[in-house]
C-alpha cells in the first residue's frame, strides 16, 4: 500500500490551497536548512562538542 500519482496530486494541491503558491518557495527553504543543520548536528563527533567562548580580556589582550 504506497502513494500512488492521485494521491500525490491530491496532497499537492491540498498544501497550494492551504499556504499559496507564494509561501511554497519560503516553506521549502526552511525545510531545506533544517534538513541541513539537522544533518550538521547529527555528523559531529561528540567527543568534540566542546566550544570554547573568549572572554572580553582575552579579545582586548590580542598581540599583533
Amino acid at each position: 500500500m504506497g502513494l500512488g500519482a492521485p494521491e500525490i496530486i491530491l496532497i499537492i494541491v491540498a498544501i497550494l490551497i492551504l499556504f499559496g503558491g507564494r509561501k511554497i518557495p519560503e516553506l521549502m527553504k526552511g525545510l531545506g536548512q533544517g534538513v541541513k543543520e539537522f544533518k550538521d548536528a547529527s555528523n559531529k563527533d561528540p567527543k568534540d562538542s566542546t566550544t570554547r567562548t573568549t572572554t572580553t580580556e582575552e579579545k582586548t589582550n590580542v598581540h599583533p
